[in-house]
């Protein structure tokens, strides 16, 4: 019997701050990683141009073709969002339209995606990640549902260099991979 191709997941934090929460569940989720899938981390996000359909065509600026091909050629996306006023940072949602239009529309159609977020606030990034599974499927990614991975008081769940600590956290993290990598391994 052939052994399978190990899966890819890209992840992304939505968060361009240097010292982001969402950064650092980024890094818990490839330092806790199973080893179901190779965990890939895209850290360009802040290099991406403000979508602009007069430049979304045959030839788009080099950073969005680099974008999409990583998008392109991961089997899931394990994105993770700050909350900005309710919703998802400007950078974030620029990301995905980016992915989502024509002449690359198609990349996010039924890929799997596992969302995760932390936040300061006593509802962590809930609001956030609502307003996330909204924008993907209307772009009709298949969006994990389950577990839901909101680290609320995030400020108090990581040490000084930016490591998750919370254990529970931790464990909800490489579940949502599991999960992840278990749902790519099923198409």
């Amino acid at each position: 019997m052939a052994q399978s191709k190990q899966a890819t997941i890209l992840a992304l934090s939505g968060s361009l701050r240097a010292q982001s929460y969402n950064t650092g569940l980024v890094r818990a989720a490839v330092k806790h990683n199973s080893g179901g899938a190779a965990i890939e981390v895209y850290e360009d996000l802040a290099l991406l141009p403000m979508y602009n359909q007069d430049h979304d065509n045959a030839t788009p600026p080099q950073e969005v073709v680099e974008w999409r091909s990583r998008v392109a050629a991961a089997d899931g996306l394990f994105i993770v969002t700050p909350e900005h006023n309710a919703s998802v940072p400007a950078a974030l949602k620029n990301a995905l339209d980016w992915a989502s239009t024509e002449p690359a529309g198609g990349i996010l159609v039924g890929k799997h995606v596992a969302v995760a977020g932390a936040s300061p606030g006593a509802f962590g990034s809930a609001r956030a990640q609502l307003a996330l599974r909204q924008i993907l499927a209307s772009i009709g990614a298949d969006v994990l549902a389950k577990p839901d991975v909101s680290v609320f008081h995030c400020h108090e769940r990581f040490d000084a260099e930016g490591n998750l600590t919370d254990t529970f956290a931790i464990s909800l993290i490489g579940e949502l991979v599991d999960a992840l990598s278990a749902r790519i391994a099923r198409s």
